[in-house]
C-alpha cells in the first residue's frame, strides 16, 4: 500500500516474511546492499511533515509494516500485508545472514547493550559472525562526517547487513547514507531489538502484543514521554483512513475500467 508523504508517496513493497526473505538474499547473493524501514504509525505522522525524514524513507529499497494500524489501513486498502514489527526480525535476519555466510554489524544503543544483543543473538543463531559492535555518542548525526567514519569501520571488518538501532528517524537517515557511502552492505533498522534482546529495554507481555495493544503497554510505561506522540498518531488516524478508502475505490475503478 502507499501512504502520502510530504515527499510524496511511501509504499509497503514486502507483504510478508517470506518475500523478504526471497529479497534479501538475492540482494546478498548478488552482492548488492539494500536499506530496510519498519513503517508504524508514528513514522506515518513524521512522514506527512518532515521532508528530510519523507527523504530517507524513499532511499529505503524495502519497506514492511511495522505496527498493527499499518496492516489494518493497508487491509482497508484493499492491499494486505503481515505485521512484520523490526523487532520480530532481528533473529530471523540474523539466521538467514548466517546460512548465506553474511557477517553481521550491530550499530546503536549503548556498547554494554550492543554486547549482550551479540552473545543473545550468537546464542540463537549457530555460526552467526558478528564483527562491528559500534555505539554512537549523544548527539551522533547521521549527516555528518562521523556518519561516514562509523559507515566505513563497519564495512571494512566484512559485515555484510548492519543493524541499526537508533530510533527514528536517525535510523532511516543513517541507512539512506549507507546504501551511497557503502553500497554493498544492508541496512535494517530495528528500533529497539537489540536493546530487547539485551534486556535493557522490556517489551510488552506475547499477549499485550496479541491484543494489539502493545501501544498502550508502552504509553502506561513511559506517559511523559509517549503520552504526546500517540496522541498525535491517533489524530492522523481519520486522514490515513481516508486515504486508504480513496485507494480502494480507485483500485475498485480501475478494475471496472
Amino acid at each position: 500500500m502507499q501512504f502520502l508523504s510530504v515527499d510524496g508517496p511511501v509504499t509497503v513493497n514486502i507483504a510478508d516474511a517470506g518475500a523478504l526473505k526471497a529479497a534479501v538474499v538475492a540482494r546478498w547473493r548478488a552482492g548488492e546492499g539494500f536499506a530496510l524501514a519498519t513503517l508504524n504509525l508514528d513514522h506515518l505522522v513524521k512522514l506527512h511533515r518532515d521532508p528530510a525524514f519523507a527523504a530517507a524513507y524513499r532511499a529505503q529499497e524495502f519497506v514492511v509494516a511495522d505496527g498493527n494500524p499499518v496492516v489494518w489501513l493497508s487491509r482497508l486498502a484493499g492491499r494486505p500485508v503481515d505485521l512484520l514489527p523490526g523487532a520480530n526480525l532481528v533473529v530471523p535476519l540474523a539466521e538467514w545472514a548466517a546460512a548465506e555466510g553474511v557477517a553481521v554489524a550491530l550499530i546503536g544503543s549503548t556498547q554494554d547493550a550492543l554486547e549482550a544483543a551479540a552473545a543473545a543473538l550468537q546464542s540463537r543463531v549457530p555460526g552467526l559472525r558478528i564483527t562491528a559492535r559500534i555505539a554512537p555518542p549523544m548527539g551522533f548525526d547521521p549527516d555528518s562526517a562521523a556518519a561516514n567514519t562509523v559507515l566505513k569501520q563497519a564495512a571494512e571488518t566484512g559485515a555484510g547487513l548492519a543493524f541499526l538501532a537508533l530510533g527514528a528517524p536517525r535510523q532511516e537517515a543513517l541507512a539512506a547514507r549507507g546504501r551511497v557511502v557503502t553500497p554493498g552492505m544492508g541496512f535494517a533498522s530495528i528500533g529497539a531489538g537489540l536493546d530487547f534482546l539485551a534486556g535493557t529495554q522490556t517489551r510488552a507481555p506475547q499477549w499485550v502484543r496479541k491484543l494489539a495493544l502493545e501501544w498502550l503497554w508502552r504509553v502506561a510505561s513511559n506517559p511523559a514521554r509517549l503520552a504526546g506522540r500517540y496522541a498525535r498518531c491517533a489524530l492522523a488516524l481519520p486522514r490515513l483512513t481516508r486515504e486508504a478508502l480513496r485507494l480502494r475505490r480507485d483500485q475498485g475503478a480501475m478494475r471496472r475500467g
